[in-house]
């Protein structure tokens, strides 16, 4: 049985997801997320990084909604969502990691701004800025993501944190 609290954690998760604040997922939360990534890196929309991402959010977005939009009108509720991780992702966190990874691995190549593969710390720190995740939440998000604490985040940290973070209360 689904404990109320790991509902509850899903529940909370929700709101970084609803960018607009109108109560539900939908394309245009995924468009307002790559917008602000890609302003927050000044990089154009039309080039090749820009496009990437479109095209990874908008990989996301179909993702989610296979998963969870359970009545097809193309919009995620907080119900949808927490029925969507609860009952379909809780056991295998790593398919939402997958559903993600276009997405992810193109903020990446964004925020990676020396062009080595990875992110810094601090480069991570302004994706989730962008993102409207608090600056001290930011700081401690980006540094756990740096597993082995070399000051570099590449896309096999990312995808799996973020697929725990989404996906397993703890």
């Amino acid at each position: 049985m689904v404990s109320t609290e790991y509902e509850r954690r899903i529940a909370a998760r929700f709101a970084g997801f609803d960018q607009d604040g109108n109560g539900y997922i939908d394309r245009e939360d995924f468009n307002a997320a790559t917008k602000a990534v890609l302003a927050e890196f000044d990089t154009a929309a039309r080039s090749d990084k820009g496009q990437a991402l479109y095209v990874g959010a908008e990989a996301f977005w179909q993702g989610m909604a296979g998963i969870a939009d359970r009545d097809g009108d193309q919009r995620i509720t907080r119900e949808e969502f927490v029925n969507g991780a609860v009952k379909r992702l809780r056991d295998n966190p790593g398919r939402f990691g997958e559903i993600a990874r276009p997405f992810l691995h193109a903020a990446l190549a964004v925020a990676d701004t020396d062009g080595d593969g990875a992110a810094t710390v601090e480069e991570a720190v302004r994706v989730l800025r962008a993102l409207g995740v608090p600056d001290g939440v930011a700081a401690l998000a980006a540094a756990a993501l740096d597993t082995d604490a070399d000051g570099r985040i590449g896309e096999t940290e990312v995808v799996t944190s973020f697929a725990r973070y989404f996906t397993v209360p703890e």
